[in-house]
């Protein structure tokens, strides 16, 4: 597949065309992208979407019954599409970080569970990828929920009275990656991951400061 920007709205040319650096412009193509690329095996055909922000800033799918979510690091984009309510994912690049900046960010369980592991950074980016993907799943992200308010146990989790079923996505032994999604009464919850490399070229114009 080729694309240019002129495939997609106006609106999406325009905030792309506001990165500075261009590898962010990639990964916001790419990530829109996957999007699409994912509506087909819904059969939602579509040249391009429109895209609405709630209130903390997710994007949604304006008039069609499917949530989404899509997380970047490194070189990296992931996207997670669910037909049966919220969903939210998360993918980190695992660098050397200083574990304990984060400490007063954990309850005590979570701390020990970390420190006490044979590969505490491993550890620690599976604890961040869970509890992000179940923030952005919850729809409200760090400004609405504070992290130290709830955990994960047995691979789910309880916001304000709401359950978040998690998974692993085992993409790459130098990232860690979670999806979430809400469970919801009286429906069984099935998280199938389906990995498939998106290949493309991308061609973003020589004129757009993106390239600055």
């Amino acid at each position: 597949m080729k694309y240019t920007l002129h495939n997609f709205s106006d609106d999406f040319q325009y905030k792309v065309s506001k990165f500075r650096k261009w590898e962010d412009a990639q990964l916001s193509l790419l990530g829109r992208l996957l999007l699409l690329e994912g509506l087909k095996k819904f059969s939602r055909n579509a040249k391009d979407v429109d895209l609405l922000n709630n209130k903390h800033g997710k994007p949604y799918l304006k008039n069609m019954a499917l949530d989404f979510n899509i997380s970047h690091s490194g070189d990296l984009v992931v996207c997670a599409l669910s037909t049966n309510g919220n969903i939210g994912v998360d993918v980190e690049l695992m660098q050397d970080i200083d574990i304990e900046d984060f400490r007063s960010q954990m309850t005590i369980s979570e701390w020990n569970r970390i420190n006490s592991a044979h590969n505490k950074q491993s550890e620690f980016f599976s604890y961040w990828t869970e509890k992000e993907a179940a923030l952005k799943a919850c729809g409200e992200g760090l400004t609405g929920v504070d992290l130290k308010s709830f955990e994960i146990i047995e691979n789910k989790a309880m916001i304000k009275n709401d359950e978040y079923l998690l998974q692993e996505v085992n993409i790459s032994q130098n990232y860690k990656c979670h999806v979430a999604v809400k469970s919801i009464s009286g429906l069984e919850v099935n998280i199938k991951i389906d990995l498939v490399p998106l290949k493309v070229s991308i061609f973003l114009p020589s004129d757009s400061n993106i390239l600055s």
